[in-house]
């Protein structure tokens, strides 16, 4: 029976209201940006599935730049005064741990920075699905495994926090797939991936694959795959796993507690 509530004496009685469940924070995607129009798209999608993954979730997007709407501008919008913000980072770094929270700091909005997606499975899952799509065996002979690697191409930062975490990235590539993976970047960070692909040929491995590790498709993304003497797989884009490894992220932050802004 719904219960009543007397206004004053006299009045009649009206039904009392139900208690509401505050709204989430919303889901505040952080691409870096790119002049290549096919990122924006890709962005897109993954924001796409990102929200059939979580119905009722709102889910924004903001670039720390050359795509618009900058970071800035999407928490100054109505609905993100209490954001969690996801990196669509793959590595600590200087974005991460700079621009994005000076960013949030100079809006209105109360936010909370997550973890860039890398390093964790999901994102391996991922790496390893682009990987079969471009044609890796699902099957090799001790002949065909010792002639093979990967090189794990990434965009590069001089933070060593970031190559520390390309190289777990790697390990756990390798560990999936049974031979040595080698981080290597486009820049900023050595090897180089011509570099890489010159040391493992010295080692006998002539088979390799270049296994690319950005969030979408863009200048980086374009040379190292075309340096690739056998196959390149695609950028991680809007591959199902990736959605859910941002909402993992999401629902971190939140358990966490952490902030990037007040």
């Amino acid at each position: 029976m719904t219960a009543s509530i007397p206004l004053s004496s006299g009045s009649r009685l009206v039904p009392a209201l139900g208690r509401r469940h505050p709204a989430p924070p919303a889901l505040v995607l952080v691409a870096h940006g790119s002049r290549d129009p096919r990122a924006l798209g890709t962005v897109r999608a993954l924001m796409a599935r990102v929200r059939e993954q979580r119905p009722g979730l709102p889910v924004h997007l903001g670039h720390i730049e050359l795509n618009e709407p900058l970071l800035t501008d999407t928490l100054a919008v109505p609905g993100t005064s209490d954001a969690v913000l996801v990196p669509l980072l793959l590595s600590r770094g200087y974005h991460v741990k700079q621009d994005i929270p000076e960013m949030a700091a100079a809006a209105p909005a109360r936010t909370r920075l997550a973890a860039p997606l890398g390093p964790h499975p999901l994102l391996v899952e991922t790496l390893h699905a682009r990987l079969l799509e471009a044609g890796w065996p699902t099957a090799m002979d001790g002949t065909e495994r010792r002639a093979t690697a990967v090189v794990l191409a990434a965009a590069g930062s001089r933070d060593p926090d970031s190559a520390t975490d390309t190289r777990r990235t790697a390990r756990l590539l390798a560990a999936r797939l049974g031979v040595p993976v080698v981080p290597a970047y486009a820049s900023a960070a050595t090897p180089t991936v011509p570099a890489a692909l010159r040391a493992l040929a010295a080692r006998g491995r002539h088979r390799v694959a270049v296994a690319s590790c950005f969030t979408a498709p863009g200048r980086f993304a374009t040379q190292c795959a075309q340096a690739a003497p056998w196959i390149a797989s695609a950028p991680l884009g809007a591959h199902e796993a990736m959605a859910r490894l941002v909402l993992h992220r999401y629902d971190q932050s939140l358990a966490e507690g952490s902030t990037a802004a007040a």
